[in-house]
This record gives structure tokens, C-alpha cells and sequence, in this order.
């Protein structure tokens, strides 16, 4: 009796589910493998569970209203969905199945899509079996019809990698194409800077000014000037693009930037967040042509000491466009283009930061990897990215504007309350995470002070000199970057820990971050002493800080389907690695000349030992032979398998006679480990899933 009450009860709530209520909840939906939803809601103890007979058209990462079911006793609070408020994704990639006068999208992704009705006005050429982008364009809510949309292009099916690199950033809710309404609206822009735009700004036109940037940058978006003045000071300018100019709120252009919110940076392309009319040509600080830019200027000594600063709207003209390498090697030869400068610069950016280590910032350095590419996007060839002095210049500049910005508005009060504004913030590690690692790096010899927060930095950063070129540098950098609180925009003032700062904002890249145009247009209203509070401030903050991660998870995804594809060519080879991680399932190696990791499972291992997690170590450990593998140890490992469509890569163990590590500081394999033959560590024949690292 009990059963169908219940079943009229959900007939019921689904009935209703067509309006709005006051207690409806709202949050993301996750839907697990199994079919499964969970609706995580800010507040809630517990996330809401939703089966898929309650989903009503919503789909994994969507912003969904939720109507709590009748509570039945049962452990869990359940949910029917009533509406969307907001898609994560409206371009699928998928194939067409033709009609009469209509198609019918079908998508390829692990994740359920319903099939998309394509009118057949909205084909753009596709013909039976193609594989598309698809828009959606209508979709109700109630899911009382299909979705309807249209075809945005026709992908060729040879190009493997580039349908992987589209898939990527349409799964993590990066759109691919801009809308046509967008583009429109970005060629209507005039190019020509009016003399009567330059007659309300800083006339900096005639003062040395200079970009330095990657090899193969498109948009440059900041610019650095000097000179020398009558007191024998320097006055320092760091000129950023003036996007806001451009962007302005209430427009599609404005609308769709806020959307994404980021460019996204993969192998072989970049997604970025504005139009290339914008961001290559309009706002982009090219050499020999005016540009509208925003200021940082300061009056600096020759030891780098802020005088006096000015914030404000300029007009700039770039004398000449350099890259890292040339600046590099200018740095490092004392003769080049506008040597001098450069020179005085560079002496005064590495001033700039001692002075930040000296006050409490942590220098963390991890290693990046660059793939080469062929003509395909296949990778040829894997580069260990350097930061030398040239991107310190840069950095140190630009840190500074961010710092001197964020600063002076955070001095700025309305009715009492701080203005809300963008901060960047960086919180100090929680007890839970420190203290593990702490007894980690005692280990291997590493001292902490956790007596005040500057002195757990000073002795992350007396651990980060000491560890230089020791086999555990690479484990103790990384995790101590995993122990650090993540950095996000927020309106609650903080600080960054990390920098050592107690004010601290992005100003410096509108071109390719929405929080920096944020951070402009709220500069300028103080500027101006014409101040509007965004009362929606920390809500936009979170949605910049949430779609960060979302690029940050789609360029790792990216750089790890390409690692695959480039361990494919070394099937059956051995290699010298690095354990990166561990887990009850197996533990991660990064092979040392590619930098590539892969997974050892536990399974492979059975037949030499039974291993068990020791979570305080960071260690697997043989419970017979006594065996550790431990983050930070030197393997060998074998390449067995390379999992494109899961950019899953496994490595077996290769077990090696005594090995002597001692030198190096590593673990000494035990005598008898030398009577096993690599034979034994074979994998058995069914491996276990690797699950997602955290």
C-alpha cells in the first residue's frame, strides 16, 4: 500500500515541478557512471540524490533548481529536478542520422545526451553519418519537447586529435565557435583610435615602451615603458590592454566573454575568451600602432623602491616586440636592442623579488612540459618549459601593478562596507594538509617552524633551495603545491598567502581572464569617483573561480591525451621514473626524460608481494618482503599500454638487480630482492580500473 502512495506522491511532485516555489534548492548536478545524479548544494550537509527519471532534461554540470521528495526515512535527501537554471554545455560533438526533411543528432560522449532534432535548414551542408559540432538552440526545461538545434561544423573524421581536443573543451563548458550575433558585434568595433579618445587619457605615446612575449604569441596584452627622470628616479609603466573600452556590460560580446570567462590554453590551440577581432588585433599591443591601454605607472628608485604611483587610462605606442628568448639572451650578453633598459629592468625586477621572498612569499617552481608538434597536432617531442630571467622581468611588473591596484581600491569604502571588487586571494594551508606533509619532509631531513604563518613560509622555502637537484625535489615541490590552499576571486579580502601579500588582484590580462575586466571597470568607477557596487560581485567571483578549474582540468586532460599519444610510439620500453603518487590501487610514476606518468597497479604487483597503503608515508609497502615504494623513489618501469579514449597510460614495474641508490639518496633495493626476475612482476590478465587521481 505504502509502494503506491509513494508512486502517486512522485506522480505528484513531478506534476508541480512545473512551477516555481520559494523552498525549491539550487546546485550542480553530478551524475555519477552508474546513471546516477547528485545535486551538490551550497549549505546542504548532504548532496541530494536524483534518479534519472528525475532529471527533466537537466545534464551533468548543470546549475538545476531541486525540489525535495517527501522525506521516507531513508538516509539520503531526495530530489526531483524542476528546471535548469543554467547548461554547462550547448555544443555536443556527435553524428547524424538523416530524414526526411530533419535529422537526428546522436552523441558520442560517455555522458548521456538526449538525441538533438536538427530542422533541415539548420544542416550547414552535413550529410548521413557525418560527425558535427552541434548547437543546441530551444530547450525547454520540462522536456515536454526535444531539444532543437543546428549544425555549427562538420569535424573531419581523419583528424582524430582535433576531435579529441574539441571534446575536451566541450565537455568541461568551453563552446568552440563564438555565436554569429557575438562576431557581429565584435566587426562593428571601429579600429581607429579617435584624437578626441587620446585627449581624455595619459599621453604616453613618445615614451620608450616595449612587449615581451612567448614566440608564438597572437595577443599581447601587456606592455612595459621607462625612462629616467630630472631627480635621476625611473618612471616604470606596465600598460595593459584596454578591454573594458571595448567590452562593454550588456552586450552579447560582454555576456558570452562572462560566460567562459577564460581563454583556454591546450598542445596545438588556444580557446580564447574574446573574438580574435578583439584579442589578436583591436586590444592586442603590437608593435608601431597606438593603442588604448590602462596604467600602473611608478616613480621608482634605482633599487627598486616605489616613490609614488598613478593609476589610470593611457594611450601607448610599442617601439618594438620582444620574446623571453631575445630578452634572455640580451640579460645574459649585456648587448641588444635597447640593452640598457632592459638591463635596468631586469636589476630592478630581481629586486622586486628577493623583496617578496624576504617578506614571506613561498617560490614554488613546477616543471611545465611543451609538446612539438608535427603539421597532425602529433607530438614529436616533449620540452621542459624554463622560467629564467626574462619571465622573472615580466612577472615581477606585473605582480606589482596587480599588487598597487587591488591596494588602492581596497582603501575604498561605500556606506561603511569595502567596495566589493575581485580580489585574488590565497588562504594558508589547513592543519589537516600541513601536517602530513610536514612529517613527509622530515624524512628526508627538512626542518619546519609552524610557530606563525611567515615561518611555515620561510621554511617551505629553505625546503625548496635544499631539495635543488635531489631525486625527491620534484615529489617534495609538487606536494607541497597539492598542501597549499587553491587560489580564487573573491570579494572577502584576505590576502595571498602564497605571494605574501596583503592586497592582491589580476589586472594584467583582460585579454584572456574575465576577472581583470572586472577589476578595470571597478578601477575606473573609483577612478572616476563615480562608484555603482556590484551587489552580484561574489557571485560572479565564484562562477570565474569555478570555470578556472574547469580550463585548468581541460588543459591537464589535454596535455595527459597527448602524453598518451606520444608514450604510444614506446610500447614495451623501459624507462627511469619517478613515483609522482600513490593510492590503494597502485601508485604513479613520471618518467624522467618525458615527464609522461603512468599508473602501476596494485594487480601487476601481486605476484611479487601483497602491498598495503601506509597514508602517513606516502608509501606502498610489501607485507612480506618489506618493499616500499615510496613518492620521491627512482623505478624502472615498462610501457604496456597507451588508453587514448581514457588518456590512461600503464607502466609495469621492472624489478632490477641490487641497485645502488645509496649515492643518490634513494632506497636501497634489499639483497634479496636480486633471486626475482623482472618475469615475476608481469600483470596478471585482468587489471583493475585506475581511478581518477585527485
Amino acid at each position: 500500500m505504502g509502494r503506491k502512495h509513494g508512486k502517486n506522491s512522485e506522480k505528484e511532485t513531478k506534476r508541480k515541478a512545473r512551477g516555481h516555489k520559494e523552498d525549491d534548492l539550487k546546485g550542480k548536478l553530478e551524475i555519477t557512471r552508474s546513471g546516477m545524479g547528485f545535486v551538490v548544494v551550497e549549505g546542504e550537509e548532504t548532496d541530494i540524490l536524483i534518479r534519472p527519471s528525475d532529471f527533466n532534461t537537466a545534464m551533468h554540470g548543470d546549475t538545476v533548481r531541486v525540489r525535495l521528495k517527501e522525506d521516507r526515512g531513508g538516509r539520503r535527501k531526495q530530489g526531483v529536478i524542476v528546471g535548469v537554471a543554467e547548461r554547462k554545455q550547448s555544443e555536443f560533438i556527435g553524428h547524424l542520422e538523416m530524414n526526411k526533411g530533419f535529422a537526428f543528432f546522436v552523441s558520442e560522449g560517455d555522458k548521456k545526451t538526449p538525441d538533438i532534432y536538427i530542422p533541415e535548414r539548420n544542416f550547414n551542408n552535413a550529410k548521413e553519418g557525418d560527425r558535427v559540432v552541434v548547437r543546441v538552440k530551444e530547450w525547454d526545461n520540462d522536456g515536454s519537447k526535444r531539444p532543437v538545434g543546428e549544425v555549427v561544423s562538420i569535424l573531419d573524421a581523419e583528424n582524430v586529435n582535433d576531435i579529441a581536443m574539441k571534446e575536451i573543451l566541450l565537455e568541461a563548458g568551453f563552446p568552440i565557435e563564438f555565436p554569429d550575433e557575438v562576431m557581429e558585434e565584435a566587426s562593428r568595433i571601429p579600429e581607429v583610435i579617435s584624437e578626441e579618445e587620446i585627449k581624455k587619457r595619459r599621453d604616453v605615446r613618445d615614451i620608450l615602451t616595449f612587449t615581451i612575449d612567448p614566440v608564438d604569441a597572437k595577443d599581447f596584452d601587456d606592455a612595459l615603458s621607462i625612462r629616467v627622470l630630472k631627480n635621476g628616479n625611473l618612471e616604470i609603466g606596465v600598460h595593459i590592454a584596454d578591454v573594458s573600452h571595448y567590452v562593454v556590460p550588456d552586450t552579447e560580446l560582454d555576456e558570452f566573454a562572462y560566460k567562459k570567462a577564460t581563454s583556454v590554453y591546450l598542445p596545438d590551440r588556444v580557446n580564447p575568451m574574446l573574438p580574435e577581432q578583439i584579442s589578436n588585433v583591436l586590444c592586442s599591443l603590437r608593435p608601431h600602432e597606438d593603442k588604448l591601454t590602462f596604467s600602473a605607472v611608478f616613480e621608482m628608485t634605482t633599487k627598486g623602491t616605489v616613490k609614488k604611483y598613478w593609476l589610470g587610462k593611457t594611450a601607448i605606442h610599442s617601439n618594438h616586440r620582444f620574446t623571453y628568448e631575445e630578452v634572455q639572451e640580451i640579460i645574459e650578453k649585456e648587448t641588444g636592442p635597447y640593452a640598457d633598459e632592459i638591463l635596468l629592468l631586469n636589476n630592478i625586477a630581481q629586486r622586486l623579488r628577493k623583496k617578496r621572498f624576504d617578506a614571506g612569499a613561498i617560490n614554488f617552481s613546477s616543471t611545465e612540459v611543451r609538446f612539438k608538434l608535427d603539421e597532425k597536432g602529433k607530438p614529436i617531442g616533449i620540452v621542459v618549459k624554463e622560467s629564467k630571467e626574462a619571465h622573472q622581468l615580466i612577472e615581477e611588473f606585473m605582480l606589482l601593478a596587480n599588487k598597487y591596484v587591488a591596494q588602492h581600491v581596497s582603501k575604498i569604502e561605500v556606506n561603511g562596507k569595502p567596495l566589493p571588487f575581485p580580489y585574488r586571494v590565497h588562504d594558508l594551508p589547513t592543519e589537516e594538509k600541513l601536517l602530513p606533509f610536514i612529517a613527509f619532509a622530515r624524512k628526508f631531513g627538512h626542518k619546519f617552524d609552524t610557530s606563525a604563518p611567515e615561518k611555515i613560509a620561510e621554511s617551505f622555502n629553505t625546503m625548496l633551495q635544499d631539495v635543488q637537484g635531489k631525486p625527491e625535489q620534484h615529489v617534495l615541490e609538487q606536494l607541497g603545491i597539492r598542501t597549499m590552499a587553491k587560489a580564487a576571486y573573491t570579494t572577502d579580502n584576505i590576502g595571498h598567502y602564497g605571494l605574501g601579500f596583503e592586497n592582491y588582484c589580476h589586472f594584467t590580462s583582460p585579454i584572456r581572464r574575465y576577472p581583470d575586466v572586472m577589476v578595470h571597470r571597478v578601477l575606473e568607477q573609483v577612478l572616476k569617483e563615480n562608484i555603482k557596487p556590484d551587489k552580484k560581485m561574489e557571485q560572479k567571483c565564484k562562477h570565474c573561480s569555478e570555470r578556472e578549474r574547469a580550463a585548468m582540468e581541460a588543459e591537464r586532460a589535454s596535455n595527459k591525451y597527448k602524453q598518451v599519444e606520444y608514450m604510444r610510439d614506446y610500447i614495451g620500453e623501459e624507462f627511469e621514473g619517478v613515483i609522482s603518487g600513490v593510492a590503494a590501487f597502485g601508485f604513479w610514476v613520471e618518467t624522467i626524460e618525458h615527464k609522461c606518468e603512468g599508473m602501476v597497479s596494485i594487480t601487476s604487483l601481486a605476484e611479487y608481494d601483497e602491498f598495503r597503503l601506509v597514508d602517513t608515508d606516502y608509501s606502498l609497502v610489501g607485507m612480506r618482503s618489506g618493499r616500499k615504494f615510496r613518492m620521491g623513489d627512482k623505478v624502472r618501469i615498462k610501457v604496456i599500454a597507451a588508453n587514448l579514449e581514457k588518456r590512461q597510460l600503464d607502466y609495469e614495474w621492472v624489478l632490477t638487480a641490487i641497485l645502488d641508490e645509496t649515492e643518490e639518496g634513494g632506497e636501497t633495493d634489499k639483497p634479496h630482492h636480486a633471486k626475482h626476475h623482472p618475469e615475476k612482476a608481469k600483470p596478471k590478465a585482468k587489471r583493475r580500473k585506475k581511478k581518477e587521481e585527485e
